[in-house]
């Protein structure tokens, strides 16, 4: 650093200095403390980046008896940056201080007595102040800067602005005071030294030609003084596109081969127009001229133009096709439509083709009934290819009758029934000679022609009658007839009766129908019952065809509106249905009685083979346990047959038997003192057999006294839980309860059973 920057520097410290202290004069004029005048002190202050220690200021207080007391400094920093000299109370700084990371010192001053080490009177603070020097480079908020502006912009047109900030303190001198210019040598931006906007210099900046610039700026503090310090960044210029480039191709002209097989909506090739600028200036729309056979679309990913077909290609029609294509932008161009153009030519290439039939579909017609062998129709197809090749003809379907000739004629293979089926369908498959792997096919129709070789017969079944009382002329019943040959509108049907003397007469009514009426009057069922008539049907046609039917008219009684009340031969007809119905009633209810029978049946199967377990009510009543007269306990155990109770699972394992111990009846029936065990368990093991009868049930326990001083032996009441009643007092009542003493007393020969 020079000696007139560090002379400027000092001469604007010392003034930083002198308003600082005014300041702090003011502030404590204007805080009257009573204590405050204990003390005095400088105004303490510190320049920034001094390493070697130095003495800042000194602080004085009357409360100070030297050798007495002495001086205690406290706060951020003391003892460390700062330290007091305990006599003088001298401060002085031991550290290099930097005022952008902290710019002022809060310290407390206090006096200490040496005899005590307690604090003598009021303490004080004071704050040290660390002075700025311009030691700080300004600070670009980025690095590198990133910007854009349309190309061909005028002169002045703002591109972006930078910024810096210095650390500095801003209010001394010029330290924060940021300036910028731009270092890079170039004619096509400048910079706003104060502000750091950057702007257009040269009005012709070209995108297609240059895209990216890039410039280095510095900032520098200090305004514009000499000296002070700077910093550099790097800035990104980018050209944007605009529309002031028009499409153009290449080449004039463009060729291309086309398969005649080519589809429909098939692509052809791709022709490009290059466009100089980008994104949706460079869109481009195509046309095709004319549009009558190709058309073209803009692939949306290159801006190339698809060339399709609208219509299919014939090598034997045209060959060579000479189109014209035009390119443009959807959007102006400096403010006008441009278009350019260029020319299509197309080869069309030659395949083989399979033959060509003269019609899509073809509708034949033949008689029926023709012998085999006739002619049907011709269908007809060539070969569109320049040789001209031979056609031969097959039959896909229908082979069984027709067959088709080389020259395309199609024949019957037997004569045809309308009746059976009036239309046909063929497909005919056409293909050059030899080669047989190409090939087209037509569909045909075949009518088959009607010819009148059946006869009308009656359309329904008829069961007229006719009432003895009906006059003649009486109508009884409207017949119709039908024919399976064709029913034009020119067909009609006769009726007649071919007995001239009938009871009956018919009436043509001319649309397929006819009456049936009364001829003769005077009608007795129980003379005759039912008159057979005969009806004869014949038809327009050439030849004419004709049939017979019998009519049976029944002669009934009836009431005032004809409905017949009784006819012999009617109810005869009528009973035959209902026997029908009769007979299917009657098999299903042979059905349902055959299965009652069967599961009845099956019942009583299944309770007879429980009719063993059950006993008769005598033998229940014999083996009733009853304790109601004194004495009797004992044979009335011995006469019940306690085994039913206590029997062993079938499939368990069985006790083990201490051969050391007699085998007393109790062992085998009483288990962990507990009669109450032997039961419950026997009744689960009843549960669970679907075959047997529950132990709890009448035929064990019956009825059982009251007046018994044992109280109750029942498996019916005893508790869930095991009693922890001793039974020993048993042995005590005399031989007539020594059953009783064996089954709950104590023995220790029972515990060695288990099961």
């Amino acid at each position: 650093m020079s000696r007139p920057s560090l002379a400027l520097q000092l001469l604007v410290a010392a003034v930083t200095f002198v308003v600082s202290a005014a300041q702090q004069v003011i502030s404590m004029g204007g805080n009257s403390s009573l204590h405050q005048s204990d003390w005095i002190w400088n105004q303490l202050h510190c320049w920034e980046g001094h390493s070697e220690p130095r003495q800042i200021g000194k602080i004085k207080s009357v409360w100070h008896k030297e050798g007495q007391t002495t001086y205690r400094v406290q706060g951020e920093g003391v003892g460390t940056i700062f330290k007091v000299n305990p006599e003088t109370g001298d401060i002085g700084v031991y550290r290099e201080l930097d005022r952008e990371k902290k710019d002022q010192y809060r310290l407390e001053g206090s006096v200490i007595s040496k005899k005590t080490l307690k604090q003598i009177g009021t303490s004080t603070n004071f704050t040290i102040r660390i002075l700025d020097l311009n030691d700080n480079a300004p600070i670009f908020t980025k690095d590198p800067f990133n910007g854009t502006v349309a190309e061909m912009s005028s002169k002045g047109t703002s591109v972006m602005t930078i910024s810096a900030h210095d650390p500095d303190d801003p209010t001394v001198d010029k330290h924060a005071k940021v300036t910028y210019k731009i270092l890079s040598k170039q004619d096509n931006f400048y910079i706003d030294s104060m502000s750091g906007t950057i702007y257009v210099k040269d009005k012709n900046l070209d995108r297609e030609r240059k895209k990216d610039y890039q410039l280095i700026v510095q900032a520098k503090d200090m305004g514009l003084d000499q000296g002070g310090m700077s910093s550099s960044a790097t800035v990104h210029i980018s050209l944007t596109d605009i529309n002031d480039n028009a499409p153009f191709f290449r080449h004039r002209q463009y060729n291309y081969t086309a398969s005649e097989a080519t589809p429909i909506g098939g692509a052809l090739g791709r022709v490009k127009a290059e466009d100089l600028d980008e994104g949706e200036n460079a869109r481009i729309l195509y046309t095709v001229i004319p549009d009558d056979i190709f058309q073209i679309t803009t692939d949306p990913r290159t801006q190339e133009g698809v060339i399709t077909l609208k219509k299919p290609l014939d090598f034997e029609t045209q060959r060579r096709h000479r189109v014209g294509v035009e390119a443009e932008n959807p959007t102006l161009v400096k403010g006008k439509h441009y278009k350019t153009s260029t020319t299509l030519l197309i080869d069309v290439l030659d395949i083989d083709e399979p033959p060509v039939f003269s019609r899509s579909r073809y509708i034949l017609k033949v008689a029926e009934n023709e012998p085999n062998a006739t002619a049907v129709g011709l269908v007809s197809a060539t070969d569109p290819d320049h040789a001209k090749q031979p056609v031969s003809y097959s039959l896909l379907n229908g082979m069984d009758l027709f067959r088709i000739g080389n020259d395309g004629m199609i024949y019957t293979r037997k004569p045809l029934d309308r009746e059976a089926m009036a239309w046909h369908n063929i497909t005919v498959a056409a293909s050059e000679v030899g080669k047989s792997n190409s090939a087209s096919y037509a569909p045909v129709a075949i009518k088959v022609l009607d010819k009148n070789d059946n006869a009308p017969t009656l359309a329904d079944s008829y069961f007229p009658h006719v009432c003895e009382n009906d006059p003649v002329g009486t109508v009884i019943q409207v017949i119709s007839a039908v024919d399976k040959d064709e029913m034009t509108p020119g067909v009609k049907f006769f009726f007649s009766i071919p007995l001239k003397t009938s009871n009956f007469s018919v009436k043509n009514n001319g649309d397929h129908t006819a009456n049936i009426t009364v001829n003769q009057a005077g009608f007795n069922q129980k003379e005759v019952s039912k008159f057979s008539v005969s009806i004869i049907m014949a038809d327009n046609g050439s030849p004419s065809q004709s049939s017979n039917a019998t009519l049976d008219i029944s002669v009934c009684s009836c009431d005032r509106d004809r409905k017949p009340v009784s006819c012999s031969h009617l109810a005869a007809l009528r009973s035959g249905v209902t026997v029908t119905i009769l007979l299917i009633i009657f098999l299903c209810i042979i059905v349902t009685i055959a299965l009652a029978v069967l599961i009845v049946r099956w019942k009583l199967q299944r309770k007879s083979s429980f009719g063993g377990l059950v006993k008769a009510p005598g033998e229940i009543r014999e083996q009733l346990v009853q304790y109601d007269e004194e004495g009797g306990g004992e044979m009335d155990t011995n006469s019940f047959d306690i085994s039913v109770l206590n029997s062993l699972r079938t499939k368990g394992a069985r006790p083990l038997r201490v051969t050391d111990c007699p085998p007393v009846y109790a062992q085998v029936r009483k288990l962990d003192d507990n009669m109450g065990t032997v039961v419950r368990m026997r009744k689960d093991e009843a549960d669970g057999d679907r075959d047997g009868l529950p132990y709890d049930t009448l035929h064990v326990y019956g009825y059982e006294g009251a007046d018994s001083v044992a109280e109750s032996l029942s498996s019916l009441d005893v508790s869930s839980v095991d009693s922890e009643q001793d039974y020993d007092f048993l042995n005590d009542w005399g031989p007539r309860f020594h059953m009783l003493s064996e089954l709950y007393g104590s023995d220790p020969c029972r515990e060695s059973l288990a099961y």
